[in-house]
């Protein structure tokens, strides 16, 4: 069997990369720049760090803004219109998972005019071209949607979180500049962080893990559980920096490989709920590895490792509560709710909620055979 990994062809790192984007537009002649990105960040003025790029070098650009925390099919539609009567030949993102997420289904549908339908994108879609080029400034540190293959759209018809999977979707270029990142809101550099982190342990416990990926999970994990505390709680911008490298690396990995039942679960409470999908993973997480734990207690031991956890004379299961604890630690000392109740959830919606995860996509990779009673049980078992 052949492994195989598919990244950005160029990613820019650190403070003040942004600038790198016009010397990326020049290169690649292109003409006319539609960036999306959303309300929150223009009133912010996070846009603007990098709209004012443009302006200075004179490249016209037109933006798309109406994006939801948990995009839509109605919302990516809108946009291709306008990307049409823009005359757009590149999108640049500037924003988090939501805002890329939409970008990359833009993409798409401009070069493959079958799926302006949306919904058929579904799950591994069949398309025939690379997206329009797409370039990222992602201003969040956790869904590393800048360097993954896959994008979530919520088909509100049928309450569902669509999550599509297409090479043809990645970015050209993304730029990882940690100043974008700077004026987000501590819940959200909490609930992102915890997303970042989540991905990371997923991905290395997913079935389809190799060789190379479990060097990029285990490296990721370390990274984003020594520093998240510090980048929320004290806003130090190096331990900020840190993290957003650690989502990136994550990102390389799980992209290729795929996550578990945590996301699944997490995307049912976004279709049904609207919940962010970093503060849903964040609650689940504990619940999920307690459960995993019993097939697979020999990776949470190099997890473990990684987090130079003290294991020495422990057993198996031992290991494994320890490091659950020490999730639980970190998600709690920055904020994030334990149960779902504490979110709104109502307990008689469980059902229906286990009903759609188990027929997720990301199911099929979780380590431990998944049925939708397991699914539910955890479900009850995280709601207080």
């Amino acid at each position: 069997m052949a492994n195989k990994i598919i990244l950005n062809e160029t990613s820019y790192f650190g403070r003040e990369s942004r600038k790198e984007l016009i010397n990326e537009l020049k290169a690649r002649n292109f003409k006319k720049v539609l960036v999306i990105t959303d309300r929150p960040l223009i009133d912010a003025k996070v846009t603007e760090m990098v709209t004012k790029e443009l302006e200075m070098e004179k490249i016209p650009y037109e933006i798309y803004s109406k994006i939801k925390s948990n995009p839509t099919v109605e919302n990516v539609k809108e946009g291709v219109n306008i990307c049409k009567s823009t005359n757009a030949d590149v999108l640049v993102a500037v924003g988090g998972g939501s805002v890329i997420d939409t970008a990359k289904c833009i993409s798409i549908v401009m070069t493959n005019k079958e799926f302006e339908d949306i919904i058929s994108l579904d799950g591994m879609a069949n398309t025939k071209n690379k997206g329009l080029p797409l370039i990222t400034l992602p201003t969040t540190a956790g869904t590393a949607a800048e360097v993954t293959i896959n994008y979530v759209i919520t088909d509100m018809k049928n309450t569902k979180k669509m999550v599509c999977v297409d090479p043809h979707d990645i970015p050209v270029v993304a730029i990882i500049d940690q100043e974008l990142m700077d004026k987000m809101p501590k819940k959200l550099k909490a609930e992102t962080g915890m997303d970042a982190l989540t991905h990371a342990i997923e991905g290395y416990l997913t079935k389809a893990s190799w060789l190379m990926t479990d060097m990029f999970h285990l490296n990721a994990m370390a990274l984003i559980f020594k520093n998240l505390e510090k980048a929320v709680n004290e806003e130090d911008k190096e331990s900020l920096d840190n993290v957003a490298y650690g989502q990136y690396i994550a990102g390389m990995g799980f992209s290729n490989v795929g996550l578990g039942i945590v996301h699944s679960m997490a995307h049912s409470l976004g279709a049904y709920y609207d919940t962010p999908h970093g503060l849903a993973n964040a609650i689940l997480l504990p619940y999920v590895l307690k459960f995993n734990g019993k097939v697979c207690p020999e990776l949470f031991k190099n997890m473990a490792g990684a987090l130079n956890l003290e294991i020495d004379g422990l057993a198996d299961n031992e290991i494994v509560d320890k490091f659950v604890m020490e999730i639980r630690r970190i998600a709690e000392n920055i904020g994030i709710p334990k149960t779902l109740k504490e979110i709104g959830i109502k307990k008689e919606d469980l059902e229906k909620l286990a009903n759609q995860a188990i027929n997720d996509v990301c199911t099929t990779g979780n380590p431990r055979e998944t049925t939708k009673e397991d699914i539910l049980n955890i479900y009850k078992e995280a709601y207080e």
